[in-house]
Formats: structure tokens, sequence, C-alpha cells
């Protein structure tokens, strides 16, 4: 029988097309700087929003949840409707660099209610993000890989998410919550930057 070696070529994504290659360096860079903040959201509610509490991180997690729910289906399907990647893409870019800028709300908001809306925003440009990032990556994938690369994007994008939870804090009590806001959404714009490279790789028709 013969023994199959350690795919470590995967880890450093060299067995990967340049498409999904891209994409998952934009999300671990993305996600990994949401993950600076995510562990700690509670405690910025607490001491930034007035009358903050558990009752407001709940409310504010909760829209985020619901927001993105009701809309991701029925935008999936807009994209799907229409020919070609280039929707996808200026959907996943645009969205990307907008959901980059948004944590820079939280700097000048105070009040439950324009908290609230934030996160409604965010909801919304998370509904329209995943199903555009999804039928890029799923379109574009190395064949007979499909569960190896699948495996590669949750593997380092969730490595990234602890490395920056483990941080964060730790970052937020150093520089203060407005600095890693600041931190958190230069990363998140660099990551979104970095989707143009996958744009001479889009297909503009079926």
């Amino acid at each position: 029988m013969t023994r199959r070696s350690m795919p470590v070529r995967d880890y450093f994504l060299l067995n990967i097309n340049t498409v999904v290659r891209m994409l998952i360096i934009s999300d671990i860079l993305i996600v990994g700087a949401s993950g600076l903040m995510s562990p700690i959201f509670a405690i910025y509610i607490e001491d930034f929003i007035i009358g903050g509490g558990m009752a407001v991180a709940g409310i504010s997690a909760s829209i985020y949840l619901i927001t993105k729910s009701i809309f991701q289906i029925p935008i999936a399907s807009i994209l799907d409707r229409i020919r070609g990647e280039k929707d996808d893409f200026w959907i996943l870019f645009l969205g990307s660099l907008f959901g980059a800028l948004i944590p820079l709300s939280y700097i000048f908001i105070s009040t439950p209610l324009e908290l609230y809306f934030v996160q409604f925003c965010v909801g919304i440009t998370g509904a329209a993000l995943f199903p555009a990032y999804m039928a890029i990556f799923t379109r574009h994938i190395d064949r007979r890989r499909e569960g190896t690369e699948w495996g590669i994007y949750f593997t380092l994008v969730d490595m990234s998410s602890a490395v920056a939870a483990s941080i964060g804090g730790v970052l937020a009590a150093t520089i203060g919550f407005e600095w890693l806001i600041i931190l958190l959404s230069c990363i998140g714009v660099i990551g979104s930057l970095l989707l143009l490279n996958i744009r001479p790789y889009i297909v503009n028709h079926n």
C-alpha cells in the first residue's frame, strides 16, 4: 500500500490556481481582520454605546444575522440570473471594500439605534458578499480538488481568525478600540484590493 505524503504545499497555496489562491488570501486578511474585534465586540458596546449591555449586544447580533438571512437568497438569485461573472466580481470587490470601511463608523456612533443601523448595513453587505464569493470560488475550483480546496480555505481562514482573536483584546487594551478599528479596516481594505488580481480571469459570458 502506497503511503501518501502530507500535502504541505497546500498550506502554502502552491497547488492552487490563481483565482482560488487570491480569494483565499483575500479572505484570510478580511475575515482575520474582523476577528480582531469579534471576541471583544460586547466589551466595545458596553464601553462606547450609551446604555450598552448584554441586551444591546444580543439585539445587534440578531439584526446582523436576520438581515443577512433575509436578503442572501434574493441577492444570490439575482446574481445567478445575470450571465457571466462580472456582476459577481464587482459585487464581491465593492462589497468587500465597503465592508472593510463600515467598522470605521463604530468610532463615531454612541447610541443603540445607530449601532443597529450599522449592523443592518453589515448584514446587507454580508448577504451580497457571500453568494458572490462562493459563486466565483466554486466556478474556478480545480477539478478533482473540490474537497481539498474548500478544506484549505476553511483551515487557513479559521487559523487567521484564531490568531486575530488571540491578539485583538491585547491590542484594544494597549492602543485602544479606536486604533484597533482603524487597523482592522486597513487590513480589510488591503484584502479587498487583492481581489483586483482575479479580474483578468473573470468570465464575461456563460
